[in-house]
């Protein structure tokens, strides 16, 4: 896609990978941005700093205090931004949220999860799709994890959430993509955000052993994958490799990585 004078919608962009993201869009990729975040107050700190960045001249960096798992809220912001900015070509979906533990995990916990991490880009994609296939162009990115292409220690709810997101950006790649629709699934394995800075989680301990990259890092790749329509975005290209072990002996690597657990959770351990 062409970035440059695109208007582009990140969520979750008041830390992290979405932070990162919004200052790529506008000061590398010449973006309009909208920096959302259930945060509002954080997402107009990211915004007046791209602004800062830009000086004058720069394209226009507006904020959004938005919960992207309420339908109307979502709704509300698309037709705002359309009718002020111009019609949205890019909506990265990168807001999510883990909560460590396994099955026993209240219900109320899963569904907080679920809503978050898959359900907020349905929502997205139920009212941008159709624009964007009247139009002939449009782009979507979710960000899942590499969490959802494997599984990641220690959270049951994040791992199963991410395999979702990943199956639906395949799922409306396939359906909508010969109408102009293009998706693609942002799957890193471990960067330094406020999620990776957690203590005493067995996910964060996973990420930290196999590497963190830091979000500018991320964001400077994703803008050159979406420049060329790709896509599987993988920051840490071993997770291919790793997919491809996963599906050619899936016994070998369920030993492998409980292998990895009973390493990590000694290391761990009083």
């Amino acid at each position: 896609m062409k970035l440059s004078g695109a208007v582009c919608v990140v969520t979750g962009a008041a830390s992290g990978i979405g932070r990162a993201l919004a200052q790529a869009l506008a000061c590398d990729g010449g973006s309009v941005v909208v920096a959302a975040d259930i945060n509002a107050d954080g997402a107009e700190t990211a915004a007046a700093e791209i602004r800062s960045r830009l000086g004058s001249g720069g394209p226009q960096i507006v904020s959004a205090g938005i919960d992207i798992a309420d339908e109307a809220a979502v709704v509300s912001l698309i037709e705002n931004v359309e009718a002020n900015l111009g019609p949205i070509e890019l909506w990265c979906g990168n807001a999510g949220i883990a909560c460590p533990g396994g099955v026993e995990r209240p219900n109320e916990e899963w569904d907080q999860v679920w809503d978050v991490n898959l359900m907020a880009h349905v929502i997205a994609s139920r009212h941008l799709v159709p624009r964007w296939e009247k139009r002939g162009s449009g782009h979507l990115l979710i960000t899942a994890s590499a969490a959802g292409l494997l599984t990641g220690l220690g959270t049951a709810s994040y791992a199963v959430t991410k395999h979702a997101a990943v199956a639906l950006a395949e799922w409306i790649a396939i359906t909508h993509g010969d109408k102009g629709v293009r998706v693609s699934c942002l799957c890193p394995q471990g960067v330094r955000t406020p999620m990776t800075e957690a203590d005493s989680q067995l996910g964060v301990a996973q990420v930290e052993a196999l590497g963190l990259l830091e979000p500018e890092d991320v964001a400077a790749l994703t803008l050159e994958a979406l420049r060329n329509d790709q896509f599987l975005i993988l920051p840490h290209p071993e997770v291919a490799l790793y997919e491809q072990r996963r599906a050619g002996d899936r016994q070998r690597w369920l030993d492998g990585m409980r292998q990895m657990q009973r390493s990590l959770v000694k290391l761990s351990g009083p």
